[in-house]
């Protein structure tokens, strides 16, 4: 197709072509922005037929009715109108202390300068590939802050010389920083702020099946055997035999527990949110629930109520009626990063793998499959949305315990396999 000759007349709204002093071509086309203007809007290209073809395409999308969005908001500035009007309202607390986390730490200093329609999957994925190689200690100043306050010796990054520990994020932290920025894009391009994600044109490697680090049973039972005259005990038991999440069993009130029916009712979880502890509603609806307790459970229970009782006393007026089940020897919440480290100790002390807390929940799950336990019945006790989540999550162990089950099934040719 070859340039239209000068002076030859053009029909209203088909554009313009011509050379820049730069050498790249320019096309201006009339179109209709989100608010309903007409406004005239350039593109280019190396080649007149480059510049062309993104004219006709931005032509095309006019004569559609699709909007053509000439917004100069930085990412930055984008990040802060979908964090305040779009997420806030629409997420938990918890889950929006994270939004904000993550653009606060990674977004706005990566990619926060780039304007919002010319950001490009490229720099996307050389802003990831960036982080996932740098250390978040030196990269905020992590190691600087923690040794700021008396009595804290300087560690790594704070050192002189400064001594780097290497803590890059893990790959599931990329993964969830590339879906935080798919859906605050998803978002600008259903207000017409964009015409299209290129944040979902960036793949990650694979990094194979997950994998959960979850302990035997006899590790399991070591654990528990050494932490047995730990004063939180109780707490240990509950995450191990029913898997309640950290925030789950620092949120269980004693109105939530029925010592004589044997059965315990999750409704809330206590979490760190904006510098504060605070009690939320459970993680998803099929969290809150009431679930069994084993028997050796009751009975932990009892007990760890009669030493809270004699910790009250001890307070005296220092106690602090929170109404939950495990708390600090006052009677205040647990702040929850200190359970981390409680339990860290206690592992280290009963030689078996550290683990993280979480990962009490993941082997609830495994040992309750080694028993043969139906995946329906852990999906209820686990309090999973639905049965594929369950199955998903621990194919390797159901596998596993399949292939047991079959083994079994060589009895059957004992005889007629003998020599």
């Amino acid at each position: 197709m070859e340039p239209q000759k000068s002076g030859t007349r053009r029909a209203n709204g088909e554009g313009t072509i011509k050379q820049r002093k730069d050498g790249r071509y320019e096309a201006q086309v009339f179109v209709t922005t989100p608010d309903g203007q007409w406004t005239r809007k350039s593109v280019y290209g190396k080649s007149w037929e480059d510049c062309n073809n993104k004219k006709i395409e931005l032509q095309d999308a006019n004569r559609r009715g699709i909007p053509v969005s000439n917004t100069k908001l930085t990412v930055a500035q984008f990040f802060a109108y979908w964090l305040k009007e779009i997420a806030e309202p629409s997420v938990r607390r918890t889950t929006f202390s994270s939004y904000e986390g993550l653009t606060r730490l990674y977004i706005i200093p990566g990619i926060g300068k780039k304007k919002l329609k010319e950001l490009t999957a490229q720099h996307i994925r050389s802003w990831l590939n960036t982080v996932s190689k740098t250390c978040q200690c030196c990269a905020q100043d992590k190691d600087v802050k923690w040794a700021e306050k008396p009595g804290r010796e300087a560690r790594c990054c704070a050192r002189k010389p400064k001594e780097c520990c290497k803590s890059v994020p893990a790959s599931a932290s990329i993964r969830y920083l590339l879906r935080l920025l798919r859906a605050a894009l998803q978002d600008a391009m259903e207000e017409d702020l964009l015409s299209r994600n290129v944040a979902t044109l960036v793949k990650l490697p694979g990094t194979g099946k997950r994998q959960h680090r979850a302990w035997s049973a006899a590790e399991a039972t070591k654990f528990l055997a050494t932490a047995k005259e730990h004063r939180l005990y109780g707490l240990w038991a509950v995450g191990l035999a029913i898997g309640l999440r950290r925030g789950e069993a620092l949120g269980l009130r004693w109105q939530d527990v029925d010592l004589v029916g044997g059965k315990v009712t999750i409704a809330q979880a206590l979490h760190r949110v904006d510098g504060k502890l605070s009690l939320d509603e459970v993680k998803t609806e099929a969290s809150a629930a009431t679930i069994p307790l084993p028997t050796p459970l009751v009975a932990i229970l009892r007990r760890h109520k009669a030493g809270q009782a004699g910790e009250r006393l001890a307070a005296g007026e220092r106690w602090r009626n929170s109404g939950l089940v495990f708390t600090t020897p006052i009677g205040t919440p647990i702040e929850p990063r200190n359970i981390n480290r409680t339990f860290e100790a206690l592992c280290v002390k009963a030689d078996v793998r550290v683990i993280r807390v979480h990962d009490m929940r993941h082997t609830a799950a495994t040992i309750l499959f080694t028993l043969g336990v139906e995946a329906a019945t852990v999906q209820r006790i686990l309090r999973h949305s639905s049965i594929s989540v369950t199955t998903g999550t621990y194919i390797e162990v159901i596998d596993s315990v399949q292939h047991d089950a079959v083994n079994r099934m060589g009895v059957l040719f004992d005889e007629a396999t003998g020599e």
